[in-house]
């Protein structure tokens, strides 16, 4: 029998280094376009990734939805419920409600705080790397 995939929530820093710089970050991307987890988001998550990429990227309309649509199409979109209030940065705060609501093993993040947490919940934090090398990609 084989095991269950790995449900992985991906924070909005994962998401712009991939569409932004390649590298580790895409190459986690496309495992989760192959199907190689399955990849859990929330709309809040999506509008802080379409922000992001405006700011950080300088993406025109057109390539902010083609991003968005493709997360979308590839991801599990969960609605969170139950409002989480455990780090300063609410948008730390949506990627946890996302995790839970979601039932993700794993929370992928850049980010000091999410990474300062280590686990919320029964959701282990780790870094990119991390989870290429358990995947062995």
């Amino acid at each position: 029998m084989k095991p269950a995939r790995r449900r992985v929530v991906l924070d909005t820093n994962v998401y712009i280094s991939a569409y932004g710089l390649g590298g580790k970050p895409a190459a986690l991307m496309r495992a989760a376009i192959l199907s190689e987890y399955t990849l859990i988001t929330s709309p809040a998550i999506l509008t802080e990734v379409a922000d992001k990429l405006y700011e950080v990227l300088g993406f025109d309309d057109e390539h902010v939805r083609d991003v968005i649509r493709q997360i979308a199409r590839v991801a599990e979109v969960v609605r969170p419920t139950d409002r989480v209030h455990i780090l300063a940065d609410d948008a730390d705060n949506r990627v946890l409600e996302c995790a839970v609501a979601g039932e993700a093993d794993l929370i992928v993040s850049g980010d000091k705080h999410l990474l300062d947490l280590g686990a919320y919940e029964s959701v282990r934090v780790a870094r990119v790397a991390e989870l290429l090398g358990e995947m062995r990609l």
